[in-house]
């Protein structure tokens, strides 16, 4: 099957979309140097609705490529730093008593902006994080017995430091499971590199970028995604990985059928961004690990040291269509 991946070939509307995208890439690929991969997952990911895990070793441009993510997208940006001192309150907000009116005001805290960079996401305790659980998957918080609901579109961009390093709580899995993704910067290559050390500083070129797109504009970017065309025999090959990850031998806990609609959720998203004119089996591939490899729990006696070596088994594991 040929796939189309030029303008001519895209519908008027989609043409002013696929601008975009292009667009957004360039300008985050002058942020983040040398990872194309990442970025299209990032942007995948919050096409297809979902929140971002960003996994790595301090100084790899975690924080960067959330904070170019809200410029390029024109979202309200928060940063919260994560803390072994972090409170819920700190989060969510507060409600301070007025005393000249004689009632109590709600002073909203930073989770109320588009796009929440959760920094170090694993260096507060479980509580603080909890604050994070209901905004991720009902997209409003309760405070005082009150329900507000959050600005739209709603994301956060965790960053997290391996969990070995000290002074880190690991997630929940029922915490993990609110991202949709979870992405890894990684080492830049030689090239790259000898560019961040020579080149100009990335944190003044961030200042100078104009936002590509605006929260209309994503929303609609959204809604397209959802139309991309999901073959009966893609439906069957995501089948298949679930089924294997739950029947391995190598896989204590498999990917829950939430873990699958997330599968195609990603790979319909990854599609649009590849400017591909329906989902193939190397969609699903491409955004396979970054969505199974934090849902999957190895089992004791697996020879896979890590989730990306497991999920790559699984990858080649089963057959594709």
């Amino acid at each position: 099957m040929q796939r189309s991946t030029t303008l001519e070939s895209v519908p008027a509307g989609r043409a002013d979309q696929r601008a975009v995208i292009d667009e957004a890439r360039k300008a985050l690929g002058k942020i983040i140097l040398g990872k194309d991969s990442q970025i299209s997952l990032a942007l995948a990911c919050l096409l297809a609705r979902g929140h971002l895990l960003i996994e790595d070793l301090p100084g790899l441009g975690k924080t960067m490529l959330a904070q170019a993510l809200a410029r390029v997208l024109g979202l309200s940006f928060s940063r919260i730093q994560f803390t072994s001192d972090l409170l819920p309150a700190d989060i969510i907000g507060v409600s301070v008593f007025r005393q000249e009116r004689g009632e109590f005001e709600f002073q909203p805290g930073p989770v109320f902006s588009q796009l929440i960079l959760a920094d170090e996401v694993n260096r507060a305790t479980p509580k603080a994080q909890s604050a994070l659980l209901e905004a991720m998957e009902e997209y409003q918080v309760s405070v005082d017995g009150s329900t507000r609901v959050l600005p739209k579109p709603f994301f956060v961009v965790a960053t997290q430091n391996p969990g070995d390093q000290i002074g880190t709580f690991p997630l929940p899995e029922s915490q993990l499971d609110r991202f949709l993704m979870r992405v890894e910067i990684g080492y830049p290559n030689e090239e790259s590199e000898r560019e961040l050390i020579a080149g100009e500083d990335r944190r003044q070129m961030l200042k100078s970028i104009e936002p590509i797109a605006g929260p209309e504009m994503l929303t609609a970017l959204q809604e397209s995604v959802r139309q991309v065309h999901v073959s009966d025999a893609l439906v069957n090959y995501i089948q298949a990985l679930a089924r294997h990850t739950r029947e391995s031998a190598d896989i204590e806990i498999g990917l829950s059928p939430r873990g699958s609609q997330a599968l195609v959720a990603a790979a319909r998203a990854h599609a649009f961004v590849e400017n591909h004119s329906g989902v193939y089996p190397d969609d699903v591939q491409a955004v396979f690990a970054a969505i199974a490899g934090h849902r999957l729990k190895p089992s004791g006696n697996t020879r896979f040291r890590s989730p990306a070596e497991l999920c790559q088994h699984v990858l080649d594991s089963v057959a594709i269509p």
